[in-house]
């Protein structure tokens, strides 16, 4: 499989021998999640899926920021310890991602459970002379890390610029950043330099330099994090172990509102939770994966709705499937249809995870077995053959069909076997009755066929 590395700017093999170890930058816990964050961690989530399913072995690692002047504001604002927030929204965090069907991580570190390890690079640092302290706290040297910039291809010349509009006195350079800053308030650290809290950007050095050797293979998040975040966390990060710190650099495009960044500052977010209620899960996950993962995607209330009626042809797709019967007819064609929908989806997502691709893909295979089934020539014998496709590419990709329990499944079908006796009758607007009740109790919609009624457990 082969990815874009923003640092190369070239696509980059993944090697199915040895654990695939990823990083990925996680939110800041302050506020609830929006659909800007859910398009990275789906894209991540269907990356790790893809390679499980190919066999790969995968180490997965996504923080959470829960220490941040942004957190700060929040718990003043609301009167409670700074804890309380952060606690508050991992916990919604949870929420939101368990409903959108992602895979939990396999570890999920947090800032504040890692002081230590931020000393440990700190002292390192200063000891090198990579690092300097002033009165406000603990500055990282950039200049002395001769390949400042490398990943965000900005030199220090344009960044000097730019520095220079906000000039900090206490730093021997004003493109120096912060590894530690004096505190005396709460929430603060005690540190052998003085009581503070540490900058942003050495939370990530940490967090990833306890769980992964130097150099693992994938460092992600958001494109927005490119500069200055993960310039800073290489240059920390290479300086203290002497190696290089990620072979893979992958950056997710950001979500956008009428083409200006997603953001809580601009007040333009749409959080999962809403998303949610309005379109639901799958067709979410849709919409962040319809576009290739580096570019941008504009939020489209009319993209969602499209997304919603994809989601509803695969349903129908899933429900024909599995009320196949008969094993009349050749599969050949069948056969065919699902080895070529594997391979063509398989080369999509090898070729830089290309979900759009892989997508439309997947669409039009749903769209075939649909076709066949308005003929009624799906027979169980040819619902086997592209079942196995059909459940493969659903899981890499996600999503989920809803499900009943045992119980609720015999009422619907007692419902439909009234419902039918009905029909034979020519009661029809009794029969309507039980179609809208299957509906709105168990959201539950009725395929009609010429000799039979199927029906599908819709989102």
């Amino acid at each position: 499989m082969k990815v874009f590395n923003t640092m190369s700017k070239r696509l980059s093999n993944l090697d199915q021998s040895t654990p695939v170890r990823i990083y990925v930058c996680g939110v800041t816990v302050y506020d609830d999640s929006h659909i800007g964050h859910a398009r990275t961690v789906i894209i991540f989530d269907i990356l790790r899926r893809y390679l499980l399913s190919k066999k790969y072995t995968v180490q997965y690692i996504q923080n959470f920021t829960d220490v941040d002047d942004k957190i700060i504001r929040r718990a003043l604002a609301e009167g409670v310890v700074a804890e309380e927030i952060s606690s508050k929204y991992i916990l919604n965090y949870f929420r939101d991602f368990d409903s959108l069907n992602v895979l939990r991580a396999d570890l999920y570190p947090r800032a504040t459970e890692h002081m230590q390890d931020m000393e440990r690079i700190i002292g390192v640092l200063l000891q090198k002379g990579y690092a300097y302290l002033s009165q406000n706290g603990v500055y990282f040297r950039v200049k002395s890390f001769k390949d400042y910039g490398k990943l965000s291809k900005k030199p220090i010349a344009e960044l000097e610029v730019g520095a220079r509009i906000e000039i900090d006195h206490h730093k021997e350079d004003p493109l120096d950043f912060a590894l530690w800053k004096f505190e005396s308030n709460s929430p603060a650290w005690d540190s052998p330099w003085g009581k503070g809290r540490p900058g942003w950007h050495i939370e990530c050095s940490a967090m990833a330099l306890k769980y992964f050797d130097c150099p693992f293979e994938i460092h992600g998040g958001g494109y927005d994090l490119v500069f200055p975040h993960h310039e800073n966390e290489i240059a920390q990060s290479e300086s203290f172990s002497g190696n290089e710190f990620a072979r893979i650099w992958m950056h997710c495009g950001m979500v956008t509102v009428n083409l200006e960044k997603m953001s809580k500052s601009l007040r333009n977010i749409v959080t999962i939770k809403d998303a949610l209620f309005r379109y639901g899960p799958n067709s979410v996950r849709l919409y962040c994966m319809s576009v290739h993962y580096s570019k941008p995607l504009d939020y489209s209330e009319a993209l969602l709705n499209e997304c919603k009626q994809k989601w509803r042809q695969i349903e129908i797709c899933a429900c024909e499937l599995s009320f196949a019967s008969g094993s009349n007819g050749a599969i050949t064609a069948v056969d065919k249809l699902s080895t070529n929908t594997k391979n063509e989806f398989d080369d999509a997502m090898e070729s830089d995870l290309n979900t759009s691709l892989a997508l439309t893909v997947f669409l039009r295979f749903v769209s075939e077995l649909n076709r066949l089934a308005a003929q009624e020539i799906i027979t169980l014998n040819k619902a086997e053959a592209a079942g196995k496709v059909f459940r493969n590419i659903i899981n890499v990709l996600g999503l989920k069909l809803k499900e009943l329990s045992e119980g609720e499944k015999s009422v619907i079908e007692n419902m439909i076997q009234t419902r039918n006796s009905l029909r034979e009758q020519r009661k029809f607007e009794e029969s309507d009755i039980i179609r809208k009740r299957l509906l709105e109790e168990f959201s539950v919609e009725l395929i009609d066929h010429k000799e039979r009624t199927i029906w599908t457990a819709v989102e």
